[in-house]
């Protein structure tokens, strides 16, 4: 397993190792004693899957304090552009915009420290994206900002968003209660 920071503090691209051969591939995503060998938190509370098609974008999310969790990201099926918001205070990317592709045949997952909103557009047919949380769901933490107000070409005007996703306030609006802390950027 190779992991690569990202360009915001606590990030991680993981790239497992994968096995191919006649029957398919076979890959191994979270092995603990390397994650925790690597600083990374283990006890994950709760795991979702989203399955979605061309066009649908979700985000950008987040639980907020004292509900806030460590995410890790796994694009299963599919191709989705994903993108991270650093909501921070006293992050040298606060409110900065990153912006990837994870694609099913690349394997990677995404690590992500509390404070960084998570969304993503499905750019091939469907996409299936699994995702690990290291708190429960608490609907009254659970929130996001609005997809169209961060400087990010999502590469379509008009996605399909839900009701919930269309009502999140703009990232210029957010009254952030998230705060950089370098010895948090992992544990």
């Amino acid at each position: 397993m190779q992991i690569e920071s990202l360009s915001f503090p606590g990030c991680l691209k993981i790239t497992p190792k994968i096995v191919s051969d006649a029957r398919g591939v076979f890959v191994k995503t979270y092995v603990e004693d390397e994650y925790r060998a690597q600083g990374l938190r283990t006890e994950f509370a709760e795991e979702y899957y989203s399955h979605s098609r061309a066009g649908v974008l979700r985000g950008l999310h987040f639980q907020t304090p004292p509900h806030e969790y460590y995410k890790m990201v796994a694009c299963l099926e599919g191709h989705i552009r994903d993108v991270l918001v650093d909501l921070r205070a006293g992050s040298p990317t606060f409110k900065a915009c990153q912006v990837l592709e994870l694609d099913a045949g690349d394997g990677w997952l995404l690590y992500l420290p509390p404070g960084i909103a998570h969304g993503f557009l499905v750019l091939s047919q469907s996409a299936l994206v699994n995702y690990k949380v290291t708190s429960n769901y608490a609907p009254e933490f659970d929130t996001g900002i609005l997809w169209s107000s961060v400087p990010v070409d999502w590469g379509l005007r008009k996605p399909l968003i839900s009701t919930r996703d269309a009502v999140f306030p703009e990232l210029a609006e957010f009254a952030t209660p998230f705060v950089f802390s370098p010895e948090r950027t992992r544990q």
